[in-house]
C-alpha cells in the first residue's frame, strides 16, 4: 500500500492511495466465502455452490467494496498517525480515474480533504464589545402586572361593554331558543367585537352563529347541543345580550399575597411590583443574552480571520446529502451555512483551550427547565418534580433533542468564558431600538 498526500490550493489536499491484492485479498476472499454460504442458486444445495461461480456472480462487486473500504480506512488510519486535522470529512476527489476490477489488481483511490485552519485567537480586555439590556418600560410593566393579576380575578357585573367583557344571552331562531348562552368576547379579533362595544343589558342583534363561531364544537357549545346536532339548525339567531361581566383585578389584599405567593416572598404591592419588574427582566434577559451571543459570534469571526476552504465545503455538503440539493441551492444558502460552520468550529476551539465540560446534571437540569416551560404554555405553571424528571429523561433520550441541549450549553459556556477574557460593557436601550439591532444580524 502506498499513501501520497497532494496539498492543493483553498486550504485542500488530495490523498492518493495505491492497494494491492496484499491489502484487501484476505478481505475478499472472507467476503466471497460469506457468499458461497448464503448462495441460493437452483442446481446447487446451501453453501455448495462452486468458488468459481461465485467469483463470476459476485467477484467484480466484492472487489471494489474491499478495496474502497481498505483503502478509506487507510486514510483515516493516515490522518490520525499524521495528526492532520481536516473539516466536514473524507470524500471521494473529482480526480478520481476509472478502474479495471475487470483485470487490475491494483487500484488508486483519490480522496480529498478541507484542511483546518489554524485558530490564533488573542483575547484581551482591548478587545470591547457591548451588551444590550432590554429596559424595562412602563407598558410592559403593566402589561405582565395586568395578566399576572388577572389569574387571580374575578368576574363583576358591568353596565356597558367596553372591551373583552364575558357576555350572557338569549339566542332565539324562532324555532330554538337558547337562553343564558355564552359570549367570550376576549376569544374574537378586534374587528369581531365592534358590534358590541358601547352596548347594555337589553341590546338586540342579529347573528349568524357560523361566522360568530367558525369552529363546530364552539357552536355547539354556544348553543348547548352536541356537535353531531348542529346539522339543520338554522344559524340565524336573535341575540340579547342578559348580562355583562368583566375582570376585575383583585384586591391587593393579605389573603391575596398568600394565595398568589405561598412561599412568603412578596407580601405587598411595592414588593409585587418588584416581582414584575424581575420576572420581565428574566424574559427579557434571555433575549438580551441571544444577541450578544450572535453579536460575539459574528466579532469572533471576523477577529479569527479563518481561511475555510470554501469549494471543498460545498462538494462536501453536495456529497453528503447524495443529491438532495443542487449545486444552485448550496450556493444559495452557503454563505449563512459558512458563518454557523465557523462559529461551531470556533466553539470548539474555546471548549478544548478552556477545558470546557458539560455534565449529566447540567443537560439533566436544561431539559427539567424545557419541560416546565412547556407544561407553562398548557396551564400548568408548576409540574410535579417526577413529573418533571421523567420528562427530561424523555428529552435526553431523543438523539436530536438531547444534542440540542448539549449544544446550547457548550455554546453558553463557550460565550461566558469568552466574555470573562473581553471587556464589556452593558447598556440599557429601548426595546425598539433593540429590535432594529436584532434585525440588522
Amino acid at each position: 500500500m502506498n499513501i501520497v498526500r497532494e496539498q492543493r490550493e483553498q486550504n485542500t489536499s488530495l490523498i492518493r492511495v495505491t492497494v494491492g491484492e496484499q491489502d484487501y485479498g484476505e478481505a475478499v476472499e472472507k467476503s466471497l466465502r460469506e457468499y458461497k454460504r448464503k448462495a441460493n442458486i437452483p442446481g446447487f444445495r446451501p453453501g455448495m455452490v462452486p468458488m468459481g461461480i461465485v467469483k463470476k456472480m459476485y467477484g467484480k462487486g466484492v472487489l471494489a467494496e474491499q478495496s474502497y473500504r481498505t483503502a478509506s480506512n487507510a486514510v483515516f488510519e493516515y490522518l490520525q498517525k499524521e495528526n492532520i486535522d481536516y473539516l466536514g470529512d473524507v470524500i471521494p476527489s473529482e480526480e478520481q480515474g476509472d478502474f479495471d476490477f475487470e483485470n487490475g489488481t491494483e487500484f488508486e483511490f483519490v480522496f480529498e480533504i478541507g484542511e483546518a485552519p489554524a485558530v490564533g485567537l488573542a483575547l484581551s480586555k482591548e478587545d470591547k464589545l457591548t451588551y444590550n439590556a432590554i429596559a424595562v418600560e412602563k407598558k410592559m410593566h403593566d402589561d405582565y402586572r395586568a395578566n399576572f393579576l388577572r389569574r387571580f380575578g374575578r368576574l363583576v357585573d358591568a353596565e356597558e361593554v367596553t372591551s373583552d367583557e364575558a357576555l350572557s344571552v338569549t339566542l332565539d331562531n324562532g324555532t330554538m331558543q337558547v337562553e343564558d348562552a355564552y359570549v367570550g368576547l376576549v376569544s374574537m379579533s378586534e374587528e369581531e367585537r365592534k358590534p358590541f362595544i358601547g352596548q347594555k343589558v337589553g341590546y338586540k342583534t342579529t347573528v349568524d352563529v357560523n361566522e360568530l363561531y367558525k369552529n363546530p364544537s364552539q357552536r355547539a357549545a354556544v348553543l348547548q347541543v352536541k356537535e353531531n346536532e348542529l346539522e339543520g339548525i338554522d344559524p340565524k339567531f336573535t341575540l340579547e345580550i342578559t348580562k355583562i361581566r368583566r375582570f376585575a383585578d383583585p384586591e391587593l389584599t393579605e389573603e391575596f399575597f398568600k394565595m398568589a405567593f405561598p412561599a412568603g416572598n412578596v407580601t405587598s404591592e411595592a414588593e409585587l411590583d418588584a416581582f414584575v419588574d424581575a420576572e420581565i427582566g428574566r424574559e427579557l434577559r434571555r433575549e438580551s443574552d441571544y444577541l450578544f451571543t450572535l453579536q460575539l459570534r459574528d466579532y469572533l469571526i471576523a477577529k479569527a480571520g479563518l481561511k475555510m476552504p470554501e469549494a471543498f465545503l460545498k462538494r462536501w455538503l453536495y456529497t453528503i446529502n447524495e443529491g438532495k440539493y443542487s449545486m444552485e441551492e448550496i450556493e444559495k444558502d452557503f454563505e449563512q451555512f459558512l458563518k454557523m460552520f465557523t462559529w461551531n468550529y470556533l466553539q470548539k476551539h474555546f471548549i478544548k483551550e478552556e477545558n470546557i465540560g458539560v455534565s449529566r446534571e447540567e443537560a439533566t437540569a436544561e431539559a427539567k427547565a424545557l419541560a416546565q416551560s412547556q407544561f407553562a404554555q398548557y396551564g400548568m405553571p408548576s409540574a410535579p418534580d417526577e413529573m418533571l424528571e421523567g420528562y427530561a429523561k424523555q428529552i435526553l433520550e431523543s438523539k436530536e433533542q438531547g444534542q440540542k441541549i448539549y449544544e446550547k450549553l457548550y455554546e453558553v459556556k463557550v460565550v461566558e468564558a469568552v466574555k470573562s477574557k473581553i471587556d464589556v460593557t452593558e447598556k440599557s436601550i429601548p426595546a425598539d431600538e433593540f429590535a432594529a439591532l436584532a434585525r440588522a444580524l
